[in-house]
């Protein structure tokens, strides 16, 4: 039985990934930062047995290294799926001063550097397991940009161009990693946003992403993409940003 470690799993895409994961016989292990009671929801809503929950925030180094500890201590870790993230409003010309460099550094040291420091003690485990998978979360924001939080769609960029260092430097062992990055997704956070007329007129399925279909293709990337897809960034926006 797969392993999995799904970070920001209390509600949301996170909630959908561990779903689909313990639909596909996997132990879930889903951990959350604040939102206890959505992380007890989504727990006693997956199927199968062995999945357990995790607390920490991963803006902190000494969290991070207790989290991992604490999940796989459990059992040995197959998969990481890097899913948290936070995305708070700092338009450069609206912004003070001390409230832009306090967005930069909350936005970075959980999305970028909690990434990257977590997926540290993964790829050390796994290449001594044998083998594994690292998933993260991007989005579409690391190609097109963001009007209002530059430093969400910095992090994400950053986080592409690290999942791509790491499957270059963990492919030898059959460490494999891979980038799901979606635009706009159905979730309760966004839901006044996607109410917005000029962002369904700018989805030519005319609606946006579903959680469960982001929680499909990180699966797919947990569990069965080929070894030669490592280092993939995969689309997965309706085809509201295109690139070639």
């Amino acid at each position: 039985m797969p392993h999995v470690l799904v970070t920001g799993a209390s509600g949301g895409i996170g909630s959908a990934i561990c779903a689909v994961l313990a639909a596909r016989g996997c132990a879930v292990t889903l951990h959350y930062q604040a939102d206890a009671p959505g992380a007890r929801r989504a727990l006693a809503a997956l199927a199968g047995s062995g999945h357990a929950v995790v607390q920490g925030d991963l803006g902190d180094p000494a969290a991070i290294e207790r989290m991992w500890r604490e999940a796989s201590a459990r059992a040995p870790i197959n998969a990481l799926v890097n899913n948290a993230g936070v995305f708070p409003d700092h338009p450069p010309l609206a912004t003070a001063y001390g409230d832009w460099t306090a967005a930069w550094r909350r936005t970075l040291s959980v999305n970028l550097e909690g990434a990257a420091h977590l997926s540290y003690w993964a790829a050390r485990a796994m290449a001594q397991q044998g083998g594994g998978r690292i998933v993260s979360i991007s989005s579409r924001a690391a190609f097109r940009g963001e009007l209002t939080a530059p430093a969400y769609a910095a992090s994400k960029a950053g986080l592409n161009a690290f999942t791509q260092s790491l499957a270059k430097a963990l492919a030898p062992r059959h460490v494999y990693a891979f980038v799901v990055a979606p635009g706009w997704v159905a979730t309760e956070r966004v839901a006044a946003s996607i109410s917005n007329p000029a962002v369904i007129a700018d989805q030519p399925l005319g609606r946006v992403a579903s959680p469960q279909e982001i929680a499909q293709v990180a699966a797919f990337c947990a569990l069965d993409a080929p070894a030669s897809m490592t280092g993939a960034v995969i689309d997965v926006n309706g085809a509201s940003y295109l690139r070639t």
